[in-house]
């Protein structure tokens, strides 16, 4: 998908950007877009745990527990409004990892 925010017009550039602002963030482990998670189809790849293929932005990630949720969640949702605007953001906590067993996977 393209957008207005990205400004790219290139396809898969706005998930792209999203990935990259959530992934900055240093509570989140990863994207989690496994089976049945979001995640934004492109020609030959996809970008897993973002959905931004809608009206809205969707996106699923593991965090480490190092914050109250509600607060991690809403500076999530920020994020990704400063790279695709003033849309509706869901973000999905699929898994919270205590913040001494926090490791990049």
């Amino acid at each position: 998908m393209t957008s207005a925010a990205s400004g790219s017009g290139r396809p898969g550039t706005l998930a792209d950007e999203i990935a990259s602002a959530v992934l900055a963030h240093p509570s989140v482990v990863r994207l989690a877009g496994g089976a049945g998670g979001p995640s934004t189809h492109l020609p030959g790849r996809r970008v897993a745990g973002v959905r931004a293929d809608g009206p809205g932005i969707e996106v699923a990630v593991v965090l480490r527990l190092d914050g109250p949720l509600p607060g991690l969640g809403a500076e999530l949702r920020e994020r990704v409004r400063r790279v695709a605007g003033n849309v509706p953001v869901d973000i999905e906590i699929t898994d919270v990892i205590p913040t001494q067993g926090a490791k990049e996977e």
